[in-house]
C-alpha cells in the first residue's frame, strides 16, 4: 500500500524545484526501470503490482513498495502505467570538459520540447555517444517525460548543463564543432571526424546566434530530390539520428 506520503512525494517530482531539493527522479515502465536499475543511478525505491514483482526480480536492498493497480494510477504520470514506478537519485557528477577531444559528443541549444530532448538521449545511446552538454535553457533531463522517452538510456548517457556558448569558445581550438544550418555544406560531402561536438538547435529557431559563432563546421541535411519544395524543416530529433547516423556510418567504412 502507497502512504499519503509517498505518494506527495513521488507527484512532487513532476516540478524540477522539488526534484532539485529533494535529488530525485521518476521513471516509469518496465524496460525504462529494468535498465536503469542496471546503471549507475540508485535506486531510492520501486513502486510496483503484485503481477509485475512476480515477474521481475529485484534487488534485495532496493526498498519496494507493492500497489494495487488503482493506486499506481495514482502515482503515475502515463495515462496507462505499465506495472512499476522506480524512484531514483540524481547523478550527481562533475562533467568531463575533455571529452570532445578524445571521442564524438553532442550539444543541444535550448531543446524545449521533453520528448525531443528523451529521444536525442536514446539516439546518442544507440550511436554509443556518452556525453551530452546541454544549454541552461534546455528542459529539464529529468523531466518524467524526458525520463519516459529515453527508454531506459538515461542511465548510461552522462548529461549536463551548461552556458554552452562560453563551452564551446573553450572547445573550439581543439575540437571540430558542427552545427546543422539551412546555408551549411551537404553533410554528405563534408569532411567528417570521428570526434568533435554536433551541436543542435531549438525545435523553432535552431542554434542561437552565440552558439553559431562558435561552429566551425556547418552541415545542411539536404532533401530529396533537390529543388523540390518541400517541408521547412526536420524534428531535431529525426536531424539528430540522420547526422549520427551519418558520422557513424564513416566511421565503420
Amino acid at each position: 500500500m502507497i502512504s499519503k506520503s509517498l505518494l506527495k512525494l513521488i507527484r512532487s517530482l513532476d516540478v524540477k524545484k522539488y526534484r532539485k531539493e529533494s535529488g530525485l527522479f521518476v521513471a516509469e515502465g518496465g524496460k525504462t526501470v529494468t535498465d536503469i536499475l542496471h546503471s549507475d543511478l540508485k535506486c531510492e525505491r520501486i513502486i510496483a503490482t503484485r503481477e509485475w514483482l512476480h515477474e521481475n526480480r529485484i534487488d534485495a536492498k532496493v526498498e519496494i513498495t507493492e500497489v494495487s493497480n488503482d493506486e499506481l494510477q495514482r502515482a503515475s504520470f502515463l495515462r496507462t502505467p505499465q506495472g512499476v514506478l522506480g524512484v531514483f537519485r540524481i547523478r550527481e557528477e562533475e562533467p568531463d570538459y575533455t571529452v570532445p577531444e578524445r571521442e564524438l559528443c553532442l550539444a543541444l541549444d535550448e531543446i524545449q520540447d521533453p520528448g525531443n530532448l528523451g529521444t536525442i538521449i536514446r539516439i546518442a545511446d544507440w550511436f554509443g555517444i556518452e556525453h551530452i552538454y546541454c544549454s541552461t535553457g534546455t528542459v529539464d533531463v529529468y523531466n518524467p517525460k524526458t525520463v519516459q522517452a529515453t527508454m531506459g538510456a538515461i542511465g548510461r548517457i552522462k548529461v549536463c548543463y551548461t552556458h554552452l556558448p562560453q563551452f564551446l569558445e573553450s572547445q573550439k581550438a581543439r575540437a571540430a564543432i558542427y552545427g546543422t544550418f539551412l546555408n551549411g555544406e551537404n553533410i554528405y560531402d563534408k569532411e567528417l571526424s570521428g570526434k568533435g561536438i554536433i551541436v543542435m538547435g531549438n525545435e523553432g529557431n535552431g542554434i542561437g546566434s552565440e552558439c553559431a559563432q562558435h561552429i566551425n563546421s556547418k552541415l545542411f541535411i539536404p532533401n530529396y530530390p533537390i529543388g523540390r519544395q518541400t517541408s521547412e524543416s526536420l524534428n531535431v530529433s529525426t536531424a539528430t539520428a540522420i547526422i549520427c547516423a551519418e558520422f557513424r556510418r564513416r566511421a565503420i567504412k
